[in-house]
């Protein structure tokens, strides 16, 4: 018997239920209503029927009655509607007989004057699954091929299309005439219809045609010429002969087409057909003509990906690519998204090659010129695509070195230094100099020139903390550069001893602004304090002595001293590795001398300055414990170095290859270790992508005897084998696949079966199990029903409610059930969001002969897990940063688990969350009894979780503790991440 779920309704309406309708008051507003309350009525009808209502039996005559004569168009519209959804069959299967009432009014609606009716009925019939209702109407249905508008014919020719494929007793003519149709048809919609549908049901008679307009199809309109492409591809894919017999005409569609459409699908179907040179030059110039042309960003991205797939097809469509790169980066400037941006500058630097990387290069200058010559404040978006510019050009001068200095990069590249608003650009171009230097020695001297020169002019602490590092690693053999060096440090520092020379500014600021300058004294040590009240209430005095340089504008002041006077003191500690640096390479190229103790002393003023600040009352935030002690134990080294019984040659040769050597080592290990994960990351990506490798004494699959034609691409062995062996559940039991062991657990956990959810009991007289499949943003249940019993259960009915942020999309429609008969439903349900979803609900039915109330049966709860949602995603150290700080929602889990080993745990953590550990693995390295690390993911719906993992072991033998920190934008998604994470900790047991 088929269920009810088969009857499907094609138009989906959204409706709220209304429990006030009842068949009395529908009947007598169709009967006696006037035009709008008839209308409003057979809405409410079709309404209860779509929400699973028991239709009334004798309401089918009354809507004949009163409604189908009736010609008002909204009415007939409604009609098509109801007589959709309408049960047409009795309990006995047979067609019911108030239905040849409703097939005369169909024959009367094809014969209608008014073309649209007559449309709109021919469109009705395509979803009509009863052939003895079709059937009288085929001599209709044909006589409008012949109709003068194009919308009857171009619906006759989908009906004949629908009918032929689903009754073709009906039809048997139906490609002949449909052919007789396509050769006088001059309409484009109808020829396309009718073209269509021949390709479905006769690609002979549909490549007849064709070949008889070959020459033509250039003027044709573009909705045929799609389908014909779609046409040429399938022929050619199957018949590889008639390659050379529609190349030309996909060629001629390229070059003469006006639709972006056409030419897309022409230059896709053109390198499919053929791998000359001439034909991938012609796909790619249409291709990147298409992305100049289309002002749509979601064009853009599709045909960039096209031509990505087109650069890993083979050697020769990578070169052609790469004579066509200015081109594709002609892009850039009718790009307005980022996205497309950042695909092309990625897709340029694929394809650079030493032929090109200088054009390549003053492109990029041009394009960062151009993001500064914008506005002041142009954005966030404006200041991503620089650092994508910058990113690009890091790279590109990494692979070739050459090009910095005959690109003239460093002017432009040290221009962004100054953008006060863009500190992430800045920062970028501090890594890049630092790495362009380490890999390329000989141009050393002229960057660090270059630092020199714009040293003075910066204003952001960050920045001025980088280049503050790379003078003191890379200024070593030059004796000037090292004295230049020390002369911009002092200049950006200012007078010094700082602390003195600040209390005389304010003396002077206090004097300039309240009294003459003879009475400058007096009224300095009688200048009366300010009262603030503070945090808790209290009152507090705020002497001279305390104001923060306030009198000067932070304008005139040197940069390094801001930063001090602000509480900056991180910036002093590379101040003073940077001072011990310069000095140890001073000394060793002058020797110990008279230059080498004034160097020193200069060096030793700074920090002590430095230091004297960090613990006065000049500042209100003074310097932190461990920049005290790294600024003082430089000193001591100054001091140490400088002193006349100075240090043991042993000492000294130890400080030299700790500041000179090693700090340059962790440099080059630094650089090594982030280019091993970015070609490791790169590999993975090529890994997956590439096909698996058969050996020459492999056994032959069964595969290799299927036919070419074939659609599937499935092994079909592994398939029939993976089923065979479905049934044993056995833990250990194992089979081979050519030469692999494969668990036949796993298999199991991959199939059906292990997302059944068995809904009710084996004793209850209705079973029910539940497959959820997860797709997105739809979840789709399909449900099998079983009567265990020997009544026949009538109106038995699925009812779902969802707890969550679920949605039912529709109700499943009742339907009856045989003695010990069995029926499949499905049912839809919408996801909003990331949490944990509860499904829950009974199944109700009626037995018949029975006069007792409605039977129920109540369901096991459906849980929707939050897993299926997640994904692993990647983010870099700064964005991670960056959305912990933004997230506002947080959730601590305390750490309560089996386990006794800390990686262990943390790959039980990863394994169950579905997240990615950001930490590198060499950091997590070691014994030490403790473990930190960062994980990331992302959701289908673009929700960010992030979380924090702080754990340690108290002893050898103890087990985990610690917590771990979630974060994220929704409440729900932490809430529910923090619920995934407890079950988890349960389910881990110590190996």
């Amino acid at each position: 018997m088929s269920s009810a779920a088969d009857s499907i309704c094609y138009t989906l309406i959204n409706s709220e239920s209304d429990d006030s309708v009842n068949e009395v008051t529908l009947r007598n507003d169709l009967e006696k209503g006037e035009l709008k309350t008839k209308t409003e009525a057979l809405k409410k009808l079709i309404y209860m029927i779509l929400n699973g209502e028991k239709f009334p039996p004798n309401m089918l005559m009354t809507v004949i009655r009163y409604c189908l004569p009736s010609n008002d168009h909204q009415i007939k519209k409604l009609l098509l509607i109801f007589w959709e959804i309408v049960p047409k069959r009795g309990p006995d299967g047979k067609l019911l007989h108030e239905m040849i009432l409703v097939c005369d009014a169909y024959r009367k609606d094809l014969q209608h004057p008014n073309e649209f009716i007559r449309g709109s009925t021919l469109r009705f019939l395509c979803k009509l699954k009863e052939p003895e209702l079709l059937e009288p109407l085929m001599p209709a249905i044909r006589v409008c091929l012949e109709h003068r508008h194009s919308y009857v014919r171009r619906n006759a020719v989908l009906a004949i299309f629908k009918i032929y494929v689903n009754f073709e007793a009906l039809i048997p003519d139906a490609p002949e005439l449909i052919l007789d149709f396509l050769s006088r048809e001059a309409d484009a919609s109808c020829k396309r219809n009718a073209f269509l549908m021949l390709i479905h049901l006769d690609q002979k008679k549909a490549l007849d045609y064709l070949n008889s307009c070959l020459d033509q199809i250039g003027g044709f309109n573009d909705i045929l010429q799609l389908v014909i492409v779609e046409l040429i591809y399938k022929v050619c894919i199957a018949n590889p002969s008639e390659r050379s017999r529609f190349i030309r005409a996909i060629y001629n569609l390229l070059n003469t087409s006006q639709s972006a459409s056409v030419r897309y699908e022409a230059a896709a179907t053109l390198i499919t057909l053929s791998q000359a040179p001439t034909a991938l030059r012609a796909a790619a110039n249409c291709f990147i003509d298409i992305c100049l042309k289309e002002s749509d960003n979601n064009v853009k991205l599709i045909v960039l990906d096209r031509l990505v797939a087109l650069k890993e097809s083979t050697s020769a469509a990578e070169r052609i690519l790469q004579d066509s790169l200015m081109d594709i980066l002609r892009i850039l400037n009718v790009a307005t998204d980022l996205e497309v941006k950042q695909k092309i500058l990625s897709l340029g630097l694929d394809l650079v090659s030493s032929r090109n990387v200088e054009e390549l290069v003053q492109l990029l200058k041009k394009e960062i010129l151009k993001t500064q010559s914008e506005s002041q404040g142009s954005g966030e978006e404006t200041n991503k695509y620089r650092q994508l510019l910058v990113g690009t050009l890091h790279s590109i001068c990494l692979k070739y070195p050459d090009v910095m200095a005959a690109g003239n990069l460093m002017p432009t590249l040290f221009e962004l230094l100054n953008n006060a608003d863009d500190e992430s650009t800045a920062i970028l171009v501090i890594v890049f100099t630092r790495e362009y230097i380490q890999k390329n020695l000989p141009q050393k001297n002229a960057i660090v020139g270059r630092i020199l020169e714009v040293f003075p002019t910066i204003r952001n602490v960050k920045v001025h903390r980088g280049l503050i590092w790379i003078l003191g690693e890379f200024c070593d053999d030059n004796e000037d550069q090292i004295q230049e060096a020390m002369s911009v440090i002092r200049a950006a520092i200012g007078d010094i001893p700082i602390v003195e020379s600040e209390l005389k500014k304010l003396e002077n600021g206090v004097d300039g602004e309240e009294t003459p300058a003879p009475q400058s004294t007096v009224h300095t040590a009688t200048a009366p304090s300010a009262k603030l009240v503070t945090a808790d209430g209290s009152y507090a005095t705020q002497s001279a002595l305390s104001v923060n340089a306030k009198v000067e504008k932070s304008a005139n002041i040197p940069p390094l001293r801001q930063y001090l006077l602000n509480g900056e003191f991180f910036i002093g500690t590379a101040l003073a590795n940077c001072l011990v640096k310069l000095a140890l390479r001073y000394r060793q190229v002058v020797g110990a001398g008279k230059q080498a103790n004034t160097f020193l002393a200069q060096s030793m003023l700074i920090l002590t300055s430095v230091l004297h600040l960090g613990k006065s009352k000049l500042i209100q935030q003074t310097i932190n414990e461990d920049d005290f002690e790294r600024i003082a134990l430089c000193l001591m080294i100054l001091t140490n170095i400088c002193s006349p019984n100075g240090v043991t040659p042993e000492v000294e040769q130890l400080l030299k290859a700790m500041f000179l050597s090693e700090m340059r080592q962790s440099l080059d290990s630094m650089l090594a270790s982030s280019k091993s994960d970015a070609e490791e990351a790169k590999n993975s990506v090529a890994k997956s992508r590439k096909n698996k490798c058969v050996e020459s004494d492999d056994h032959l699959p069964f595969t290799q005897l299927m036919s070419k034609n074939s659609e599937t691409m499935e092994n079909q062995f592994d398939v029939s084998l993976s089923q065979a062996i479905a049934g044993n559940v056995g833990p250990t039991a194992t089979t081979t696949l050519g030469q692999k062991s494969v668990n036949v657990s796993d298999l199991l956990s991959a199939s059906k079966l292990s997302k059944v959810t068995q809904l009710t009991g084996f004793s209850d007289p209705v079973y029910a199990e539940c497959y959820v499949n997860v797709n997105q943003y739809d979840i789709c249940l399909d449900v099998l029903i079983v009567n265990q019993s020997s009544d026949t259960l009538q109106n038995c009915t699925l009812e779902f409610t969802t707890l969550g942020d679920l949605k039912l999309v529709e109700k499943p429609q009742p339907l009856v059930l045989a003695p010990h008969d069995f029926a499949n439903i499905k049912a839809s349900v919408k996801v909003a969001s990331t949490e944990n979803g509860i499904i829950f609900g009974n199944i109700v039915y009626d037995i018949s002969g029975s006069t007792s109330d409605r039977n129920v049966v109540v369901l096991n709860d459906i849980h929707i897990d939050i897993m299926d949602y997640i994904i692993p995603a990647s983010c870099n150290d700064s964005q991670f940063r960056q959305m912990w700080a933004e997230f506002e929602w947080e959730n601590k889990v305390t750490v309560n688990t089996g386990l006794t080993d800390l990686q262990d745990y943390l790959n039980h953590l990863i394994q169950s969350t579905n997240m990615k550990c950001l930490t590198p693995q060499k950091a997590l390295s070691g014994d030490c009894g403790f473990l930190a690390a960062n994980l990331y993911a992302k959701s289908i719906f673009g929700e960010d979780a992030l979380a924090n993992v702080s754990i340690e072991k108290a002893s050898p033998e103890a087990s985990v503790s610690g917590h771990i920190r979630i974060r994220a934008k929704s409440q729900g998604m932490a809430l529910s991440l923090g619920d995934k994470v407890n079950a988890s900790q349960k389910a881990a047991k110590p190996s």
